[in-house]
This record gives C-alpha cells, sequence and structure tokens, in this order.
C-alpha cells in the first residue's frame, strides 16, 4: 500500500481510534489492471475530491485502497448479525475496508468504505472479492435512492479491477467506493454486547450519538435517547421504501444502520406488478424479507439493537427490560404515520381529510392494484392524468374496470392535487429489466445503456420525451425475476 499524492486527502481513522477492538488494521489487495468504470462527479464534489485527479491513475488507486493518505488507517470492521434470523457473532467486512473518514463541504463527517478489495480476516473463506455487475448494481440503485430522497449509502465510483472472479461463471471484478454516514450497524451493537466487555458497549454508544444522533447526549438516559432515535430513523426510512415500491431483499441485522440509511444492494429489487408477498431474492426461500414483512422485519431488528443496549439502559435487569420494550412499542407508531401521510401525498388529498375516509379508500385501492397486478409505478402517474380530467391511462391498468371506476370516482370527489401528485410519484425507478439489460452491456464493456438508465433514475420525477422505454413495466416474457448476493 503506498501514500496517495497530491492534490491533498485527508482520511480521519476515528473509527480505527475509538473503537480497536472492533477495527482490524487491514489494507486492500492490490488489482492488477485498475480501470474507472463510473464516477459520481457531483458527489465526489460534495466530498471536496477533484473528479479529473480521482478519474487520473493515482485517484483510481485511492478508489481501489491500493493507495492511502498518510495518516489513514484503513480497518474491517467487525460486527456480528442475525441471518435470515439465525445468529452468527463474528460476521465483519469479509470483503469490504474502512479506508476512514472524510469531512464534506457542510462539515459533516463520512466514511469513505470499499467494497470487493479483497479477503479480510472476516472473509470466513470467502475470496473478499465482488464481480462489476453486483457493484454497478448498487451503484445505479443508490443513486436512483438518493434521487428519490431515500436516505441511502452512496455509491462515489466503480472501478474494474483486472481480476477474474470466480462465482457461477467466471466475471470481470471490481470494486465500489462508498459513501456513509457511517457503517454502524443493529450488528455492531450484537457484536459489542457478545464480547461481555460494557465498556466497549458504551464506548461504541457514545460514539454512535456523536456521529447522528446528537440531541440523546443531553437526554436524561441518553442511551434510550439513542435507541429512540434510530427506531424513529428506520421507521422513516421503511415507510419511503414502501411507498415506491423498494425491497430489500435481505433485511438481516447486520444490514440495518444505526444511521437510518440504506445499505447493502445486494438482492433488492423494485416491486412492479403490486403484491405484498414479493420477494426476488435468490435465497429467501421463504419470504422472510418479502415487501410487506419488511416492516415487521425492521421492528424486530430493532428489537434486537434494544437486547445489545439493555446494560446501558438501567442496572436493574427487568427496568431495563420495560423501557426498551415501552420505546420499541414506538416503532410501529411512527411507521404508521410516515407511511399513512405519505400515501395521502401520493393520492394528492387534501390535509384535514379524517383517517375514517382515507384509510378505507387507501385499504380499497391496495386490494385493487393487487388484484389487478397492477404495475406500482405507473399506476401513481396515471393517477395523477386522472386528476387533470383524463381517467382513461388509469382504467387500462385495470382488467375490473367498473370497480377501480367507482373508486376513481370516490377519490375525485376528493378533490386531489394533481401538480403535488408528480412531485412525490416517481417517472423512472430502475426497473428490473433495464438494470439488468444495463449489467450485461456493462459485463462486455459497453456501459452507454448504464448512462442512459443513470439519466433516467438520477431524475425521477421529471417526465421527459425519449425516455418512455425507462417509464414501462417489463415485457411479459421478462419472467421470475431474481437477484443475487453476488458474494
Amino acid at each position: 500500500m503506498s501514500i496517495a499524492p497530491a492534490p491533498a486527502v485527508t482520511l480521519g481513522n476515528r473509527f480505527a481510534r475509538e473503537l480497536p477492538e472492533m477495527a482490524v488494521p487491514w489494507q486492500a489487495a492490490e488489482p492488477p489492471e485498475p480501470r474507472l468504470l463510473v464516477l459520481d462527479e457531483p458527489l465526489a464534489g460534495e466530498l471536496g475530491l477533484d473528479p479529473a485527479w480521482l478519474r487520473g491513475p493515482d485517484g483510481v488507486r485511492l478508489l481501489v485502497g491500493a493507495a492511502v493518505p498518510g495518516g489513514a488507517t484503513p480497518v474491517a470492521q467487525a460486527y456480528a448479525g442475525h441471518q435470515f434470523g439465525g445468529f452468527v457473532p463474528r460476521l465483519g467486512d469479509g470483503r469490504a475496508l474502512l479506508l476512514g473518514e472524510l469531512v464534506d463541504g457542510g462539515g459533516r463527517v463520512l466514511d469513505l468504505h470499499l467494497k470487493g478489495s479483497g479477503r479480510t480476516p472476516f472473509a470466513r473463506g470467502g475470496d473478499g472479492l465482488a464481480a462489476v455487475g453486483p457493484m454497478l448494481r448498487e451503484y445505479v440503485v443508490s443513486r436512483a435512492m438518493h434521487a428519490l430522497g431515500i436516505p441511502t449509502t452512496r455509491s462515489l465510483a466503480v472501478v474494474a479491477t483486472g481480476r477474474t472472479v470466480r462465482r457461477e461463471t467466471p466475471l470481470p471484478g471490481a470494486v465500489l467506493a462508498r459513501v456513509a454516514g457511517s457503517h454502524l450497524r443493529v450488528g455492531s451493537f450484537q457484536y459489542a454486547r457478545a464480547t461481555g466487555d460494557a465498556d466497549l458497549l458504551r464506548r461504541l454508544a457514545d460514539h454512535a450519538i456523536d456521529r447522528h444522533h446528537r440531541p440523546a447526549a443531553g437526554a436524561e438516559r441518553p442511551y434510550l435517547a439513542l435507541f429512540e432515535a434510530v427506531v424513529a430513523a428506520q421507521a422513516a426510512l421503511v415507510a419511503r421504501w414502501m411507498l415506491v415500491g423498494f425491497v430489500h431483499g435481505v433485511m438481516n441485522t447486520d444490514n440495518m444502520t444505526i444511521s437510518g440509511e440504506t445499505i447493502d444492494y445486494g438482492p433488492c429489487a423494485f416491486m412492479e406488478a403490486f403484491d405484498p408477498a414479493a420477494v426476488y431474492s435468490s435465497i429467501d426461500h421463504g419470504g422472510r424479507y418479502a415487501y410487506g414483512n419488511q416492516p415487521a422485519v425492521a421492528e424486530w431488528n430493532l428489537a434486537r439493537l434494544a437486547e445489545s443496549l439493555l446494560p446501558l439502559l438501567d442496572d436493574d435487569q427487568e427496568r431495563a427490560v420495560a423501557l426498551a420494550t415501552e420505546s420499541l412499542g414506538g416503532f410501529r407508531t411512527r411507521f404508521d404515520a410516515a407511511l399513512s401521510s405519505g400515501r395521502r401525498a401520493k393520492l394528492g388529498l387534501p390535509g384535514g381529510l379524517a383517517d375514517a375516509v382515507v384509510g378505507p379508500l387507501v385499504e380499497e385501492l391496495l386490494a385493487l392494484l393487487h388484484a389487478g397486478r397492477v404495475d406500482h409505478t405507473s399506476f401513481f402517474r396515471a393517477l395523477a392524468v386522472a386528476a387533470r380530467g383524463d381517467a382513461g391511462p388509469a382504467r387500462r391498468l385495470f382488467t375490473d374496470s367498473a370497480a377501480v371506476g367507482d373508486w376513481l370516482a370516490r377519490w375525485l370527489a376528493l378533490g386531489p392535487d394533481a401538480d403535488a401528485m408528480d412531485r412525490v410519484n416517481p417517472v423512472y425507478i430502475p426497473r428490473n429489466h433495464l438494470v439488468e439489460d444495463a449489467l450485461a452491456a456493462a459485463a462486455e464493456d459497453d456501459l452507454e445503456e448504464l448512462r442512459r438508465l443513470l439519466g433516467a433514475v438520477t431524475a425521477p420525477f421529471d417526465e421527459r420525451t425519449g425516455l418512455e422505454r425507462y417509464a414501462a413495466p417489463a415485457p411479459p416474457d421478462f419472467g421470475d425475476y431474481r437477484t443475487f448476493c453476488g458474494t
């Protein structure tokens, strides 16, 4: 590992210094032929990084961890996690590295983190590598999520390594460089608790409070306030997923952040035909992480965080459990409020309408969408057209036009605001067939389709002539879609 030359890039090592028990100093594997594939130049600018330099050989070496600034301490982070309900006490960054912390133009401290940078002590027999396709998937989907206004880790760049990665077939290798408020997870707290080191658990909680939830520091019970802040952040986050039809696919506790950012775009997808049971992950055989299960899973994960924090909540175990249980109860209230508010906005409904009016209307609509296997994204854009006086496009999405006609009449009588609807209902999402087309082309070294897709999904609410293909559902022959982790 060499030192990155000018221009000066400063990477802090706060996590490594404050929590050495959870940080294994490590270095990335040297890639044989690193070559930049994509770079989010606006994000680079926010981070105070020169895009032109990042595109050059020295910048590319930074983006794969082969050259880091002096004073940086790249580490593989330790964490535990429940994976599909089964607890694993030692997971950690098996193919990832935290290069260090950056400070953006607004003074926020952000992690610069690599994925696919080689084996670490946490690799558990894996090769520590990543392929071009899964890394570009995360790049596309995380950029789309950011454009939709959903808290997320952000992808800075994908660099091809020139190394072959062996999965079911040989694949071209890549490293993803991503940015986040931090990579602290529920699993981080599970790891600290499992060590039995009360001081480590307290230092981790203090670190999380200072990084993400500073008001908790002044609370009467700061660690309970930390838990409540994470509950609130995750309730808001999962509600936003539900509103756009996002299916995370692998909601293990090691994939739930303390910051409330979406993390790990492995077997993820955007739902097309509305279906609460929608599952896209090839390994989710029982539908644990189906679209409609996401709120309950989030609540379950937060209960695991509460268990980890119990020694900090009160010296009396029973009192600690009672406090945690009461605070966890706020998840459902917060989630329901966020989801209800978001659905009102998607329907363009005026404020002041009683829940007794809106609730049944929403439930009836969801039943109609499910029964008709109606495309979730297309419907809400067509609904704004109906609010402007043309109900034809919305009606044609249903086979039972009489039932939807009755619903439309009652909805229109409430005076929906079409312009407000267009501000919250996207035209363009990373539709699964388009993502697959772009990744297949990229595997053949053709990035043009990827660029066109990014152009659509990074301005998701602005309908543009010539992009009709990016607003259309998958063709009937696309089939039963499945996604993979890429490990």
